[in-house]
């Protein structure tokens, strides 16, 4: 058939090679759209099971499936051109084929790792164990860079550079780039640190009282850290900065401590004894107060206008709205047990005494008589 087909294209003025650079992209389009075709259906059947990594597999493929198909395709197109020319494309189409192929399964290989990064951080946890979003991330950007650094060796060999001479070089010439972009490596290296040492993680909300730093994060970088903070605006700090800073990490307490001052009028001491034991009783007994952490309730000073008592306990949880809401109702309970003992708040006063002159003794008055 194919001898009857170039036998037909010679009678109508058509060269064999145009045959079957026709024949290459025929058979190359239809390749296409058959592997498009079944691999829908497959991955319209593997998104049924239970695992997702399956048809995250499939999905991974798809497009680098169409791409290495084309690539090929074409590049034995070229070939069958170049073969009835005296063109020097044809010695570059076999080795740019290869490290096309390198490239495509490079980025095959950072798709399906992307995507599995993403079924293991959707997972629910288990055994009330949550996922490090952290750990997650900081593999998969080492597989990432791993694979395209092994896909740029495996390419310049394909080339017919010598990797050994490429890596000499890179020693050599390491020492003049690392002055160039010691910032560069700086936050590098800050960012290895971070995964390693692991002050804060994604989500977490950290505060430094060294800079002007505080919110959420929200990405950990290899150069920079982007953070949130609480008035929306996006913060970027260079992750060597974190080698520097003292940093504190508020999302990892395990419970938030209130510590507040109540003076009490002076015309109401005594009943200070039983409003402070009054107050103990009720945190003692109170459901969010921890009570395996200290508790006190004391009177500790005479000020100025009052006779002050503190509180310093610790509530049972750490989140900051739920926080408030603990401490707002032991504030209204203390300001009940304050009023049910007839006593009041103070509030600063001053005592003006007045000082009154006695009046001027009045002197027996003495008039002139006259005698008529």
């Amino acid at each position: 058939m194919i001898k009857d087909l170039i036998s037909w294209s010679g009678d109508i003025g058509l060269r064999p090679w145009m045959v079957e650079v026709f024949v290459i992209v025929f058979v190359t389009l239809l390749l296409g759209l058959v592997s498009r075709v079944v691999l829908k259906r497959l991955y319209e059947r593997l998104e049924r099971t239970r695992t997702a990594w399956d048809h995250s597999l499939v999905e991974a493929l798809a497009r680098p499936l169409q791409v290495f198909i084309w690539l090929v395709g074409l590049s034995f197109a070229v070939g069958a051109a170049g073969r009835n020319s005296d063109s020097a494309l044809l010695d570059a189409v076999g080795p740019l084929r290869e490290v096309g192929v390198i490239a495509i399964l490079a980025w095959f290989l950072m798709r399906f790792i992307r995507r599995g990064e993403h079924i293991i951080l959707s997972q629910p946890s288990r055994k009330g164990k949550t996922v490090d979003y952290t750990a997650v991330d900081a593999i998969a950007k080492l597989l990432r860079l791993t694979v395209a650094i092994t896909a740029v060796l495996v390419a310049l060999q394909t080339l017919g550079f010598s990797i050994a001479g490429v890596l000499t070089f890179g020693g050599v010439g390491g020492i003049a780039v690392g002055f160039a972009a010691r910032d560069l490596l700086a936050n590098f290296f800050g960012g290895l640190m971070v995964y390693m040492d692991r002050p804060f993680s994604v989500g977490d909300w950290i505060r430094s009282p060294d800079r002007d730093i505080e919110g959420t994060v929200e990405e950990i970088g290899w150069r920079i850290t982007r953070i949130r903070t609480f008035d929306s605006r996006p913060l970027y700090v260079p992750n060597s900065t974190f080698a520097t800073i003292a940093l504190e990490n508020p999302s990892r307490m395990q419970s938030r401590r209130i510590f507040e001052t109540v003076g009490i009028r002076y015309d109401d001491a005594d009943r200070i004894k039983d409003i402070v034991a009054g107050v103990k009783s009720m945190l003692a007994s109170h459901d969010r107060i921890d009570h395996n952490q200290t508790l006190i309730v004391n009177f500790n000073a005479f000020a100025a206008s009052s006779l002050d008592f503190f509180i310093y306990c610790f509530t049972t949880t750490s989140a900051w709205v739920e926080y408030h809401e603990i401490k707002q109702d032991v504030l209204l309970k203390t300001l009940d047990i304050i009023e049910a003992h007839g006593a009041q708040c103070a509030f600063p006063t001053s005592t003006v005494h007045l000082f009154r002159e006695p009046a001027p003794p009045t002197e027996a008055g003495s008039g002139e008589g006259g005698g008529g």
